[in-house]
């Protein structure tokens, strides 16, 4: 029973370490004169990845590499039928009204990309640098889109963009910013390895796979930040919120995670489940989303339904 106490222990210090860093982070850029639209893609993107990315160093250092991949796949996955699906019984998500197509391409070649690394065994630090070329080259295309939408003097328009994060506030005294980076930084490090070190205990008592445990525990507690704030945003008819929250957070995961992970701490072997069946399955949960991003659909209630049924049946899959 301790290693699920401890195991939900380290999840809750992660999400609040993480909410603490992105804060700060936001609030910090705020002060310093960055461009919302600047902050949002990139310190927001990075500080909500920030417990994927060190549970991932975490678990392969402590030789699981299983949970590592597997919080990765299973959290894109989760992103897209679950963080959406719920927010839609809720209240229909007005996807219609976002244009978002740009991105979403971005996202679909990501990963294609990553799958294709994945199939070359193991992801090297050559493997890396590619991931993280490429979210370099996403990163440039959005600075270009945000000076670009500045020159137009849409500035109103940009601090919108940070209406879903609490206490966003451009004259926050220097002391809360540092606080809130603070308890991040100490944070984040002490939820990975209550998290990774307590799941390897649970996954062997019960004779779980590593990577079961990183497609389903792991990775569904690490994706409640994504899913708390499609909530908000489905009750607040903000569409775009939701599902560009969907987008840059798996775009980030398949880049940056395993990107900065191989050169952190060197190569991270591929599970041959992956290969065979939950790559796909993300790749699949990616391709639903064309509908609601090319063809103007809305996700209604009863497409909330089919996408949480479609989750809830994958899991039971990877479970039995």
């Amino acid at each position: 029973m301790m290693p699920w106490i401890l195991s939900c222990l380290g999840l809750v210090i992660l999400l609040l370490a993480g909410d603490a860093l992105v804060r700060g982070a936001v609030n910090l850029s705020l002060r310093l004169g960055v461009p919302a639209l600047i902050v949002s893609l990139t310190i927001v993107a990075f500080g909500t990845s920030a417990p994927e990315l060190l549970i991932a160093i975490k678990a392969v250092k402590e030789n699981a590499p299983g949970i590592a991949l597997g919080n990765v796949v299973g959290s894109n996955t989760a992103n897209i039928l679950l963080v959406l699906g719920i927010p839609a019984m809720l209240a229909t998500l007005h996807t219609s009204e976002c244009n978002t197509r740009r991105n979403y391409v971005f996202m679909l070649i990501a990963t294609v990309l990553f799958i294709a690394l994945a199939f070359c065994g193991t992801f090297t630090v050559w493997s890396g640098l590619i991931l993280l070329a490429a979210l370099a080259l996403v990163l440039l295309n959005a600075f270009r889109q945000a000076r670009a939408h500045r020159r137009q003097g849409c500035v109103d328009e940009d601090e919108e963009e940070l209406d879903g994060l609490e206490d966003a506030d451009p004259n926050m005294p220097y002391w809360r910013i540092g606080i809130y980076l603070i308890l991040g930084l100490i944070g984040l490090p002490m939820g990975a390895h209550l998290l990774v070190d307590n799941a390897s205990i649970i996954a062997r008592t019960y004779g779980v796979s590593e990577t079961v445990i990183g497609l389903t525990l792991v990775a569904v507690g690490t994706s409640l930040p994504e899913l708390a704030t499609t909530v908000m945003a489905a009750l607040r008819r903000q569409a775009d919120v939701a599902l560009g929250n969907v987008i840059g957070s798996n775009m980030f995961n398949l880049l940056a995670i395993v990107g900065l992970t191989t050169l952190f701490v060197g190569d991270i072997p591929v599970d041959e489940e992956f290969l065979e069946f939950d790559l796909w399955v993300m790749l699949g949960a990616s391709l639903l989303l064309i509908p609601f991003v090319f063809f103007k659909r809305d996700i209604t209630r009863i497409w909330g339904v089919i996408l949480s049924v479609l989750y809830f049946t994958y899991v039971i899959a990877v479970l039995v």
